[in-house]
């Protein structure tokens, strides 16, 4: 049975468990962009002993690079890209705390096995549909790598961004 939850980020910590494949869920507040040259330098940052950008404990990271804002709007269009690409990231940054990733397609055996460790979850956006997120997205700062451009690490604020859960944290997928 499909159930439709509300979110907060700020209760992935506590609820990211609850949360099962296939679930529709409308998540609200603040999300992380990060792609894969953004996870380059914050690896880098990791192993010179610096801090990431963003707190990663109970975090969530949203793999997009939006476009920029048109006159009036806080954000282009802001659609996910192809999950994977962070897969060689991913189990070191849920080691670290991160709970919930944002994108698109498939993920690694190796970071399906991380979520479980963590309890973690893996939400799925729509691909094609960047204008149509962008509407949920009320705030955004760039706050890391300015010079990658969509690239950067930017903070969102989110309203009911409509979302799959594609991979929950006991490794179940409703990516067939």
């Amino acid at each position: 049975m499909t159930r439709e939850i509300r979110l907060d980020t700020a209760e992935l910590e506590t609820r990211a468990r609850e949360l099962k494949a296939g679930d529709r869920v409308l998540l609200s507040g603040v999300c992380y962009t990060s792609r894969d040259a953004a996870h380059k330098r914050i690896f880098e940052l990791l192993d010179r002993g610096e801090q990431p950008p963003y707190p990663l404990k109970g975090a969530a990271v949203y793999y997009a690079g939006p476009t920029p804002a048109p006159e009036g709007l806080p954000i282009g269009s802001c659609g996910p890209t192809t999950s994977g690409r962070m897969d060689p990231y991913t189990p070191r940054l849920l080691d670290l705390g991160l709970k919930c990733m944002i994108g698109k397609g498939k993920r690694a055996p190796g970071v399906v096995e991380a979520m479980k460790r963590n309890g973690a979850v893996y939400l799925c956006a729509i691909g094609g549909a960047g204008a149509l997120a962008a509407q949920c997205i009320e705030q955004m700062e760039v706050i890391a790598f300015e010079d990658l451009g969509c690239e950067s690490v930017k903070r969102l604020v989110l309203k009911d961004f409509p979302l799959i859960v594609g991979i929950d944290s006991s490794g179940e997928s409703a990516l067939k």
